[in-house]
């Protein structure tokens, strides 16, 4: 069966790795909804079939737009990645967070379940394999110390303006599944990292500052802890739960590498000493610099993703150090010099 999956945030970083993998579907049709803010890039995108590919640039929070979009394209199936992501904007500007990740993620289940279902539990002809998935994050959990994994019944816990909205919308997405049975899904992922992310994240930003020879910031004592999940493995396991995943179930994926922050940026500093050694014979090391650490930083995440892992048999192929060489290639053709 043809499908009709709008993708939400297509044109940023995750959105766009999973457009890219998913337009080589022959049976596949993809209306990408992408508002274009700063995150947002088009040349993200190299889709390989665009006869069955749709760019809109509009705003979720428009609920007149999604609604004619639905009606136009007759939209079988969402796939929401749109979303304000970025920690330190939400301290200094929550507002965009509660409107994007909470009203914009309201007018997509509130669109969907009046075209989808005749009354609760009840879908309408044609609609019967409807999907509505949901990208969040395991920072809904909060914190961890030294120890444990977040597991998909992990109370939520949420330290930020962005992780509240992720979680308020969480439970949008799981209200609508319990209450009026729309066939929703859930995935909540640790870091991402790849090719395409936006220079303000981590991983970009310590390559950026490197190769520009800048002085690389780490918060605090750089111990803060992440489990980091390659892009590719994370758009393989979407898509697995898009395809196999019980109905109003949530899917943790993680790639099982836990690193310090410290670890991340003096990995990179050491594969760049190799790549593009500096001329003077030194280590991007020493451009290592500690700020003072953000408002209510998180210590440590890490993710159990057993559950995805034994009931659809995902596994993540990169490792942290397959991984971040793959990333650190591609940025320096992204930051090579313009003739």
């Amino acid at each position: 069966m043809k499908r009709t999956i709008l993708i939400t945030g297509g044109a940023g970083f995750i959105g766009s790795n999973y457009i890219n993998f998913k337009s080589k579907e022959e049976d596949t049709r993809i209306i990408n909804l992408d508002n274009l803010t700063y995150a947002s890039d088009l040349d993200n995108l190299e889709v390989t079939n665009t006869s069955n590919y749709t760019f809109i640039q509009g705003d979720i929070c428009d609920q007149k737009l999604v609604n004619d979009i639905f009606s136009t394209y007759k939209i079988d199936t969402v796939v929401h990645f749109a979303a304000e992501s970025h920690v330190d904007n939400s301290i200094s500007k929550p507002r965009a967070f509660i409107d994007t990740n909470i009203v914009g993620t309201f007018n997509l289940l509130s669109v969907a379940n009046n075209f989808w279902m005749n009354a609760p539990n009840k879908c309408k002809d044609k609609y019967e394999q409807a999907r509505f998935l949901h990208i969040s994050t395991d920072e809904v959990y909060g914190s961890l110390g030294n120890t444990g994994l977040f597991t998909e019944s992990t109370p939520y816990a949420p330290n930020s303006p962005y992780s509240a909205s992720k979680a308020s919308s969480d439970m949008l997405v799981r209200s609508y599944f319990h209450t009026y049975g729309l066939p929703v899904l859930t995935t909540n992922c640790s870091n991402n990292y790849g090719p395409r992310q936006h220079d303000e994240k981590l991983i970009p930003t310590i390559i950026r500052k490197a190769i520009h020879q800048e002085s690389i910031p780490i918060y605090g004592d750089g111990k803060n802890v992440r489990d980091w999940l390659y892009v590719e493995d994370h758009c393989c396991g979407i898509d697995l739960v898009l395809k196999k995943g019980r109905l109003g179930d949530t899917y943790n994926i993680g790639g099982k590498n836990e690193r310090e922050n410290i670890y991340i940026a003096t990995k990179i500093c050491s594969i760049l000493d190799t790549l593009k050694p500096l001329s003077n014979q030194s280590s991007y090391k020493d451009l290592i610099t500690y700020v003072k650490d953000r408002p209510g930083h998180d210590f440590r995440y890490a993710i159990d993703a057993s559950k995805i892992e034994s009931e659809l048999s995902w596994r993540a192929d990169e490792n942290f150090e397959t991984g971040i060489q793959k990333t650190i290639e591609w940025y320096l053709q992204k930051y090579k010099p313009k003739n």
